[in-house]
């Protein structure tokens, strides 16, 4: 049914539950798994400023941040690349810096997903207007099939088949 799904993730908390969800859909459907983690460029910590020299010293800075932040995004897909493989997944990562929907629906586009897995931060209302929501853009923009996670509760470990079941027995 799937045999090629993409996950994107970011920085956030629920990336982590978001991975292992997409891992075990790979694992029950055998499928691939590309692992997409997107850099928005201009975070929080950005500021645009009046002055010149201001606006210089600030986007230096920015981008020092952002040169950090790319090692850490790398460093973590070689870690989830590591556990996909563990497996016995067939599985890629890209780390990409610019607009996460376009990004996803570029590369699920490219790579020919057959679904891509995202979450939801849960802004509605006027704050998913300023703020965007990269769900929604995926959903409406894709060209295969999104499952997007609201509620993101932790996957269960993972047992070795034949492993024992320490589950209590009524």
């Amino acid at each position: 049914m799937f045999e090629k799904i993409l996950v994107a993730i970011d920085g956030t908390e629920s990336s982590q539950t978001i991975f292992e969800q997409a891992l075990e859909l790979a694992v029950a459907k055998q499928s691939a798994l590309m692992i997409l983690y997107v850099l928005e460029p201009f975070d929080d910590s950005y500021m645009g400023a009046a002055h010149t020299e201001l606006a210089y010293s600030t986007f230096k800075v920015h981008m020092d941040q952002l040169k950090a932040r790319e090692q850490i995004g790398i460093d973590r897909l070689r870690s989830l690349e590591e556990q996909g493989t563990r497996r016995g997944i067939a599985t890629e990562f890209t780390q990409s810096v610019g607009n996460p929907g376009k990004l996803i629906c570029g590369l699920a586009r490219s790579w020919d997903a057959d679904l891509i897995m995202v979450g939801r931060r849960g802004f509605s209302g006027v704050s998913e207007f300023f703020m965007g929501s990269v769900s929604n853009y995926v959903l409406h923009h894709a060209h295969c099939d999104v499952l997007i996670l609201h509620r993101l509760a932790p996957v269960p470990p993972h047992r070795e088949v034949g492993a024992p079941n320490n589950t209590p027995q009524k």
